[in-house]
Formats: structure tokens, sequence, C-alpha cells
């Protein structure tokens, strides 16, 4: 049977979700996207993830490839997927690409961002599901040095969960933009690069949120982006206000125009 090959880009609350990958008795984006494409194509469909977000992650721009049947053409998939997926999953596009994509390993870039609140309304229920309410003052400028600290290629291995990574692979990453952003009622700080490890953003946000509030010094950064373990890292920021916004690929994988 001939088939197409898509991508879809989701967005999605990850507040009731297990994380991205499908689980045995869990909830997960995968799982519910697969049940939905398998009601559509009459047969299982693998939905293949940009990589995984954690529980309760959020994503504005989760790329997953998937291949389907010919005679679903991309808008006519994307609409009939929305209809089947639950409130707090979305298809926002669906793009035709060349039969080599691969969601995972074609990408050359992804970005992320993390929101955290300064303000009192920090804690509203209305804002509290999707912020990290943060009382204590920070130091602006050591967040800003921070964020500059932390571009170009390092080992990232004491910013990643410890045996998560293949024993062969070296924990580089290559960052090509990280900074804090001002923004009502607080901060948000983006980060883009080549790959991410395991919980890679949330070591790195709790880190610098401990460097700006005087409990370690910055010097510490470049210490632990040379560390061969994560013994000395801060604690993980919590996933809630954490969002995928965005994975690139090369634009010769697109069939359409991007």
């Amino acid at each position: 049977m001939a088939e197409r090959t898509v991508q879809l880009v989701l967005q999605y609350d990850g507040a009731a979700f297990s994380g991205w990958q499908r689980q045995p008795s869990q909830r997960t984006v995968q799982g519910v996207v697969e049940e939905a494409l398998e009601r559509l194509c009459a047969a299982p469909v693998a939905a293949l993830g940009s990589g995984r977000t954690d529980a309760g992650v959020h994503a504005r721009g989760q790329a997953v490839g998937v291949r389907v049947p010919e005679r679903w053409d991309v808008q006519k998939l994307r609409r009939a997927l929305n209809s089947l997926l639950p409130t707090d999953v979305w298809v926002e596009s669906a793009v035709e690409m060349r039969a080599e994509f691969h969601a995972r390993y074609s990408a050359i870039g992804r970005k992320y961002s993390y929101y955290v609140g300064t303000d009192a309304e920090a804690r509203s229920p209305f804002r509290v599901r999707y912020e990290l309410p943060f009382v204590q003052p920070l130091d602006r400028e050591t967040l800003d040095s921070a964020a500059v600290a932390l571009q170009g290629e390092h080992r990232f291995r004491a910013f990643a969960v410890a045996g998560t990574a293949p024993a062969h692979d070296d924990h580089r990453c290559t960052v090509t933009s990280a900074k804090w952003d001002d923004r009502p009622g607080g901060l948000v700080f983006a980060i883009e690069a080549n790959r991410f490890l395991h919980h890679m953003v949330r070591f790195l946000v709790g880190t610098m949120l401990d460097i700006a509030t005087n409990r370690r010094p910055l010097s510490d950064l470049s210490r632990l982006l040379d560390a061969s373990d994560n013994s000395e890292v801060s604690a993980p920021a919590p996933p809630h206000a954490l969002f995928l916004d965005a994975v690139r690929y090369p634009r010769e994988l697109y069939l359409e125009g991007v």
C-alpha cells in the first residue's frame, strides 16, 4: 500500500499525561495520538516524536512523524485527528515530508522555554499551572551571565539524569541560544540547542535560580559544564513550567513550502 510521510506539529497540555512515550496502563501523548491514528487508518500507526517530554511538561511545537495511507492528504488528516483527539492535544499543522524524514534523528534544533513568576499573582490558580512561582529576589545580571555561559558546545553530563543516555554518549550539546527575558509578571528562560538530555533544561533552570539567589557562586556553572557526573548539580526545576516550543529540520526534507 502506498504511504505518505507526514510531520504533525502538536500542542498539548502535559498536566494529565505521564509524559510523551507510550507506557502500559498510563495515559501518554503518544498513546492517545496512536489510538486516534489507528481508528482513522484501521491499522496500527507509529507516532514517532522528536523526543520524549516528561510527565507534566507541555508542548507548543512537538514534531511527530507518521506514515499513513496515501489517501490521507495532510489537511484531511489534520482535521480528522483533531476531531478524535482529547481536548488537551491539538494538531497545529501537518505537512508532507520526504520518505527519509525521521522526527528524532532528522532534527537539527529544538527550542524550549521555562516560565518563572516573580509577582504576587504568580500563585493564582490561573497561572500556577504553567509557571513556577518564585518569591525570592533574583539577581537579574547574574541570571543573564549564567545564560550566556551556556552558549556553545559543552558537555552537559552534570545536567542530565544519570544512566539515561548510552554509555558511549559524550553528553555534548551545542547551545545556539540561551537567554532570560522579561515578561509581564516574571521571566522566561528560552534555550535552543541541537539536542537535549533527560531533564537538562530543568537542571539548568534549577541551578541558575540557585546562583541568582546566592545559594551557589556563578563559577559553579563552568565547573559543572566540565563535570563527569551530576552529583553536584542543583535540584531540577519542576516540570509544569516547561514547554517544548519548536523543532527544526533541514528545508530539503519538506515536500511542501515552509
